[in-house]
């Protein structure tokens, strides 16, 4: 599912314009990230949490090449599912 697939859903099932939908999922996802890059976890109870994890340096092979190369520690994001959607996915 695409961002504009899901769009029309939300419009559809939250009686939404398009543009209105638009703009709260936008919104919605605009906070994620800007909680995620104060370094701050996004808990959704019953679905998961978007968490910002630090990546220390490490030497990675290119496999088409074989070259090794450095990659520096960076800030990385992660989500961990919550048992909630674990337990709808696995049926």
């Amino acid at each position: 599912m695409r961002k504009i697939d899901l769009v029309e859903v939300v419009a559809r099932k939250a009686h939404l314009t398009k543009k209105a939908a638009s703009e709260s999922i936008e919104t919605f996802l605009a906070e994620i990230q800007k909680t995620m890059v104060k370094g701050e976890k996004v808990i959704l109870s019953g679905f998961g949490t978007f968490r910002v994890a630090s990546v220390k340096d490490k030497t990675v092979v290119i496999p088409k090449t074989g070259e090794r190369k450095m990659v520096k520690s960076h800030r990385a994001p992660r989500f961990s599912p919550g048992r909630e959607l674990k337990r709808i996915i696995k049926g």
